[in-house]
């Protein structure tokens, strides 16, 4: 199966958006679609998927290929529960019968039998058959569940009519529904938007283990780093396709950027040169017929372009942190709870003036909500302390849409600016790429990208010492949110973040508070620490479960729960079907693989601080020598964290019954 991308060429008015693009999708290729606003990464999905035509080229799409479509936004019907929703993914499975009944037909009429083509049919017929006895040996009920689990349902959940759902969570039910269908291609427009870290995770492993092939766009850099291993960048109308993940890419495209930069200005040298010959001797008879030659020359020279470049600065820096109390945030068993729904209940912590920390978990378990509170926008129970002299800064992640449309970027900074900072207004949106007449455009027609920045602006007038940033990198690229990532490291102040991007809080935040279950947990360290920390409970407790089996005279919609009651004896461990078995190897695979990496990690930094040692007893140490064997032995023990923790999980999988 390989989709093949012919001559492509899309044209919107006068502006041409691709230009005579060909490319090959393969069968297991992993792909990043990326590129500039605007660019037409979605439009290139929607071309691929059929949606959309253009204006010349074509798509050649194997007979009986499925693919499977995410858009940013649909419309969703709204009659059913959650469960009937996603059951009808696997209508595909009747379908796949009937291509392989096709496909038999197509085989007995044939007598090529030496030909390529006739052993790439019985070699699709043998990978349909063998996918339509994988799927029909699987529980397709505890597939569902495993799913809706994975995108953060509960089974509570499963009931409830979708149209009870916020338009985030039916977009997961979508998803759900896509990937349960198994289709050969999946294209995906920003599958994160709406996940929080944890369903963020599962989708990743999923798209690496389970997928075909996968054609992605998306601003997490963590996410299409782990998934993806080739990379195609859309600029100028043509594109560039690197056989490596995203972070190898942006090594290449700027190695690449840089010898176009150099034979751009070599050949414009060259032009200047030519032109000023013909320019000296274009009245000289003697020199007619070179001259001739130099223009019949430059009218052949194929011109080379320099791919757009953004080189305006976003020098985006918070004003200094007046000094706070030692305590900014100090929280007694607080609890919120909407009517009978109790969101959280006994949230007990303090924040240290200075630290920068992360409020991590599912959607609705009372990230924000905590946040209001801490604001004093909502009433909640038990006592909260706001420490002396805390000056609070508040990105709500939905400040964006509370902007006025209807004025300008200019006036929508004017209206809030008091005092010297005043006369400084446009100095200040041309640091953030609202230079020139970028800063009279009306706020709404504006992206969403550009009205984040507008509202972090807003921001950024006023000194705090306490930041609170809810979801601040929603709509930002990833160079504005490594450019805020930077600036939220340099500030002197204290922090709190809530946000589901693993990359943007790595490295940034030293303390996770996760929400979930109703508590408020403190877990020390960062994101990564916290995240191996949760897989290893998560895996525990996904093996105190058995996956349901639901009976023929079950009601239609019903799902039994997973988890036994207490009073029942146990049950014996089932066995594992053939994919569960396969499924079972690859995580044994790559939790081996994961201690063994770590016990290399230890062996490299105990020979570095050997040799740090060795440099001290020598007599004669430079004075950053201490330092350095610090921070080593501080990289060391964060390895041993690591590697118990990998050895932990290894031996949990292992202990599996894989049987």
């Amino acid at each position: 199966m390989s989709i093949s991308i012919n001559n492509l060429k899309v044209e919107f008015s006068a502006k041409c958006l691709f230009d005579n693009i060909s490319y090959i999708i393969n069968r297991k290729d992993k792909i990043a679609l990326v590129g500039k606003n605007g660019a037409g990464k979605s439009t290139m999905l929607k071309i691929i998927a059929g949606l959309q035509k253009p204006t010349s080229g074509s798509v050649s799409i194997p007979h009986d290929t499925t693919i499977g479509y995410l858009p940013q936004h649909m419309t969703i019907s709204d009659t059913a529960t959650v469960i009937e929703e996603v059951r009808t993914a696997f209508s595909h499975i009747h379908k796949m019968h009937e291509r392989l009944d096709r496909m038999s037909n197509e085989l007995a009429s044939r007598t090529d039998y030496e030909s390529a083509e006739y052993q790439a049919l019985i070699e699709s017929m043998t990978s349909l058959t063998d996918r339509i006895a994988m799927e029909e040996s699987e529980n397709c009920e505890a597939e569902m569940e495993k799913t809706l689990i994975g995108l953060g349902f509960v089974r509570d959940d499963f009931n409830r009519p979708t149209a009870e759902f916020s338009g985030g969570w039916r977009m997961r039910i979508e998803l759900a529904k896509l990937l349960l269908t198994r289709p050969d291609v999946l294209l995906l427009d920003e599958p994160t938007n709406h996940l929080d870290i944890e369903s963020i995770q599962w989708l990743e492993n999923f798209l690496i283990t389970k997928a075909n092939a996968v054609v992605l766009v998306s601003h997490d850099r963590a996410f299409i780093d782990n998934v993806t291993n080739r990379t195609i960048e859309i600029s100028l109308g043509s594109i560039y396709d690197y056989d490596v993940n995203y972070s190898k890419y942006v090594v290449l495209r700027q190695e690449r950027l840089d010898q176009q930069m150099r034979a751009f200005q070599n050949q414009q040298k060259m032009i200047k040169e030519t032109e000023d010959f013909i320019e000296r001797f274009r009245y000289k008879a003697t020199k007619s017929v070179q001259v001739q030659s130099r223009i019949k020359q430059l009218a052949k020279i194929d011109r080379i372009e320099v791919d757009e470049v953004d080189t305006s600065h976003l020098n985006l820096k918070f004003p200094p942190a007046p000094r706070s109390g030692d305590y900014p945030v100090i929280a007694d068993n607080v609890g919120k709870a909407y009517g009978a729904h109790q969101v959280f209940d006994g949230a007990t912590f303090t924040i240290k003036r200075g630290e920068k920390v992360a409020f991590v978990g599912k959607n609705g378990e009372g990230k924000s909500t905590l946040v209001k509170c801490i604001m004093g926008e909502i009433p909640f129970t038990g006592n909260l302390k706001i420490g002396h002299n805390v000056k609070i800064g508040y990105f709500a992640q939905n400040q964006a849409q509370l902007l006025d449309g209807e004025i300008t970027v200019f006036d929508t900074i004017d209206r809030v600016a008091v005092g010297d900072i005043r006369t400084k207004i446009r100095d200040i949106l041309g640091a953030f790429m609202f230079g020139g007449e970028a800063s009279d455009k009306k706020v709404k027609v504006l992206s969403g990208g550009e009205k984040t920045r507008l509202a972090m602006i807003r921001l950024l007038l006023e000194p705090v010492n306490l930041l609170i940033l809810d979801e601040p990198t929603n709509h930002l690229d990833m160079k504005t949110k490594d450019i805020l990532k930077n600036a939220i490291k340099e500030f002197d102040g204290t922090v709190i973040v809530v946000s589901h991007d693993r990359e943007f809080l790595d490295g940034l935040v030293e303390k996770v508070y996760e929400f979930g279950g109703g508590k408020v947990k403190e877990c020390l360290g960062g994101i990564y620490e916290f995240l191996e920390k949760k897989k290893l409970a998560s895996l525990s407790e996904l093996e105190r479960t058995t996956p349901v089996q639901e009976k023929a005279s079950a009601k239609k919609g019903e799902v039994k729960s997973t988890v036994k009651p207490q009073t029942e004896a146990p049950v014996q461990t089932r066995k594992l079907s053939y994919a569960e078995q396969r499924e079972h190897e690859k995580l044994v695979k790559k939790a081996k693989k994961k201690v063994e990496e770590a016990e290399c990690e230890i062996s490299r930094l105990e020979q570095e601080i050997a040799e740090i040692e060795s440099v001290i007893s020598s007599g004669n140490p430079p004075a950053d020598i201490y330092d350095r064997h610090a921070d080593a032995t501080k990289r060391l023990e964060n390895a041993m964290s690591l590697w118990e923790l990998a050895s932990a999980e290894f031996d949990e999988i292992s202990s599996i019954n894989g049987k």
